[in-house]
C-alpha cells in the first residue's frame, strides 16, 4: 500500500476496490474552502498518486454541499487587511503528479499533473473555488438540482485558479463567458445541457453511481493506459496536431510491448476480465 495522508480535519480519505474517495468535510459550512482544506486535498491526491492500489480518485462533499466556495470568514480577513485563512497548521504542501508546468501557487490546475483519473461527484452547491475544483476534475457527475456558479464577478474578484483556461475548453468560449461574466446560478440539469457535467443523477444515487463507474474503470482499464491517456489529453490541449499524432505513434510502439497490452488481448480471447497490475506493483 502507498502512503496515507495524516492529520486530516477538513477532509476524509478512504480506499476501497481500487478507488480513493476524498470527501471535503466541513458540512456545517457547506464545505467552504480554507487554506487547510486546500493542503489536505493536495495531500490526499498525493497519497492516491503514490498508492499502486489506487487506480481512480473520486472527490465529493460531506452533507448537502460540494464546496460553497471560499470561506466567508477567511474572505473577511482579507477585507480587514489581513491574509486569507491562516489555519493551515503544519500541513505540508504536498507534491502531486508528474509536471510542474500545471502546478501554480493557489491554483487548482495542479490536479492535471496527477496521473490517475479524477471524478467529481457534485452532490450540492459548487461556487467559486468549488466550481473550479469541479472543472479541473476529468469527469463530472452531479446531483439533480445542484446549484453551480462561478460567483467571482458578484464578489468583485477576477476569475481565479485558472478557470478561464479550463472552462472554455469544456463548454466553449461563449458559454464560458456567460457563466463567468454573469456569475449566474445554473442547476445541474442545465449544466449537463451545456456539457459542463457529464451526467446527472438523483441525489441518493449520485455517489453509488459514481463509485460504480469508478470501480468499473479501475477493474477493466489498464493503469498504464489511464496514466498515458490522461497525460495525452492535457498535454495535447496545449500543443499542435502534428506533435500529438507523432507522440501517439511513439507511445503505441512502446505500449504494445508492455504486459498490459498482452493481458488485454489475452483477456479478450479468453472471454474474461483483464487482470492488470497496478503501476508500482511487481
Amino acid at each position: 500500500m502507498g502512503a496515507s495522508p495524516g492529520d486530516l480535519r477538513a477532509t476524509t480519505y478512504e480506499v476501497t476496490d481500487g478507488v480513493a474517495t476524498v470527501t471535503l468535510n466541513r458540512p456545517e459550512r457547506l464545505n467552504a474552502w480554507t487554506g487547510r482544506m486546500e493542503r489536505e486535498y493536495r495531500s490526499c491526491l498525493a497519497a492516491a498518486e503514490a498508492d499502486p492500489d489506487v487506480r481512480v480518485v473520486v472527490v465529493t462533499g460531506a452533507g448537502r454541499g460540494f464546496c460553497a466556495g471560499a470561506d466567508y470568514d477567511a474572505l473577511s480577513g482579507i477585507v480587514d487587511g489581513g491574509e486569507y485563512d491562516d489555519g493551515i497548521g503544519d500541513v505540508p504542501l504536498a507534491d502531486v503528479g508528474r509536471s510542474e508546468d500545471v502546478d501554480f501557487a493557489g491554483h487548482q490546475s495542479f490536479v492535471l499533473g496527477s496521473t490517475k483519473p479524477l471524478i467529481a461527484a457534485v452532490n450540492g452547491p459548487a461556487a467559486g473555488v468549488g466550481f473550479v475544483l469541479m472543472c479541473f476534475a476529468d469527469i463530472r457527475f452531479a446531483a439533480r438540482g445542484a446549484k453551480l456558479t462561478t460567483s467571482f464577478a458578484r464578489l468583485g474578484l477576477p476569475a481565479e485558479h485558472g478557470v478561464t483556461w479550463i472552462l472554455p475548453r469544456i463548454v466553449g468560449v461563449a458559454r464560458a463567458a456567460d457563466l463567468l461574466l454573469s456569475s449566474r446560478v445554473v442547476l445541474a440539469e442545465e449544466a449537463a445541457e451545456l456539457g459542463l457535467v457529464n451526467q446527472v443523477f438523483e441525489p441518493a444515487d449520485l455517489l453509488p453511481a459514481t463509485r460504480r463507474y469508478a470501480e468499473a474503470m479501475a477493474q477493466s482499464c489498464s493503469p498504464s493506459a489511464l496514466r498515458t491517456i490522461k497525460a495525452q489529453l492535457y498535454d495535447d490541449m496545449r500543443g499542435g496536431l502534428g506533435p500529438s499524432a507523432t507522440r501517439a505513434v511513439v507511445l503505441l510502439e512502446q505500449m504494445a510491448k508492455e504486459p498490459d497490452f498482452a493481458e488485454g488481448v489475452a483477456a479478450h480471447f479468453e472471454g474474461r476480465a483483464p487482470r492488470f497490475r497496478g503501476i508500482g506493483h511487481p
